[in-house]
């Protein structure tokens, strides 16, 4: 009976320390987290309504504002849905086939995330601007890309296309090609098996990767900034337009800062919520 009692009481303490441990590690990454984010964006709001209500709709209703809302959301519409488009490409292609070039392909994927986006805005310049390789021939055309909205899209899509295809690969190698070799066998279309089989497989996996998209792309601001021109009103997003008044008026650029921060808070809001609705069946994420 003592040697019972002793064992009992050594695995009480030892799942004591435990919780203890456990709920050390949950406090630290809480205030972490607060410190880090939540106290940041707390305190962008409150410096965008530290004169009040009136000076807020005043400063986001100014038109380079509403122009730059305008040009953000325009950007993000085509950019989004053009890695949407390569992102699928490009993971059905690696995890379905293979072909020389494969582990290159993969590398090509990544490189967003390993070079600076102001070199990638530098990049564009060396090619589309007015002394690059491509840009004399295409103003001759009457087609600007430097400086225009050409110039923004593909700067946004170049930093923003791993999001789609990184979220899809993984769970399409976990999920293997059995369907569709089997819907295959059973004599569907190309299309029928994309459509029917692969697409409802991965279609939570594929909406978490554009919503990350979507957030990356309205957020961007180094490509964005060099490739510009610093426009206002014409080629201000949302971030070059906050930069730009920070140096005049700081208050109205938290009120605008405010927006981007919404938009953010919203995107992470569908992001948790789909996370909640379908995180555990067997087709999420």
């Amino acid at each position: 009976m003592a040697a019972i009692s002793a064992m009992v009481s050594v695995g009480t303490r030892s799942s004591w320390s435990t919780r203890a441990a456990r709920a050390a590690l949950v406090f630290t990454a809480l205030i972490v987290l607060a410190w880090l984010l939540l106290l940041p964006l707390i305190a962008i709001f409150a410096e965008a309504f530290r004169q009040g209500w009136a000076f807020y709709l005043d400063a986001i209703r100014q038109p380079d504002s509403i122009a730059a809302v305008r040009l953000t959301l325009t950007v993000a519409a085509i950019a989004v849905p053009l890695n949407l488009v390569f992102g699928l490409a490009a993971a059905w292609t690696m995890t379905h086939f293979n072909f020389p070039g494969k582990t290159l392909l993969g590398a090509l994927i990544d490189l967003p995330f390993s070079v600076s986006p102001v070199v990638a805005g530098m990049m564009l310049i060396l090619v589309y601007g007015k002394y690059g390789w491509l840009g004399a021939w295409l103003e001759a055309h009457g087609f600007q890309v430097i400086f225009a909205l050409p110039g923004l899209v593909l700067a946004t899509v170049f930093v923003t296309l791993p999001f789609v295809a990184r979220e899809l690969i993984p769970l399409m190698q976990a999920q293997g090609s059995e369907e569709e070799e089997a819907a295959l066998t059973l004599g569907a279309g190309g299309w029928q098996i994309f459509f029917r089989v692969t697409l409802p497989r991965v279609r939570w996996a594929l909406l978490y990767g554009v919503l990350l998209c979507n957030a990356r792309a309205m957020g961007e601001f180094g490509a964005v900034y060099v490739v510009s021109g610093h426009l206002r009103g014409l080629t201000n997003t949302l971030p070059l337009q906050v930069d730009q008044l920070y140096q005049e008026n700081f208050t109205a650029a938290f009120a605008v800062a405010s927006l981007l921060a919404l938009l953010t808070v919203l995107t992470l809001g569908i992001k948790r919520l789909l996370e909640w609705r379908h995180g555990d069946t067997p087709n999420g994420f």
